[in-house]
């Protein structure tokens, strides 16, 4: 099975795997992750490269060993990725050293 953001159904199947990993990154302090962040990171990172077919139980526990450092760190290079933040810009630079 290849698995694709869109993918509704198997997302309504794990939806109670990924609640229980938001529920332990609140617990760690980190908020305003949501079960919508852990699937795409999931999809667009950790599973992007791998087309082989994945079963329900190999989906779980790669959300069960879903690291917050992992996970934050693609959520950043994701930040960066999309802000306009250039250091060609002198007002950019500036604001840097302040």
């Amino acid at each position: 099975m290849e698995i694709s953001r869109n993918d509704v159904d198997f997302y309504e199947k794990i939806r109670p795997v990924l609640q229980s990993k938001v529920e332990e990154f609140i617990l760690l302090g980190y908020d305003s992750v949501t079960e919508q962040d852990i699937w795409d990171y999931l999809v667009n990172k950790k599973w992007k490269k791998d087309k082989v077919d994945l079963m329900l139980f190999e989906v779980v526990q790669e959300i069960f060993s879903l690291k917050i450092g992992d996970f934050m760190n693609y959520t950043t290079v994701e930040a960066l990725k999309e802000s306009s933040f250039t250091l060609e810009n002198e007002e950019d630079r500036l604001e840097l050293l302040k």
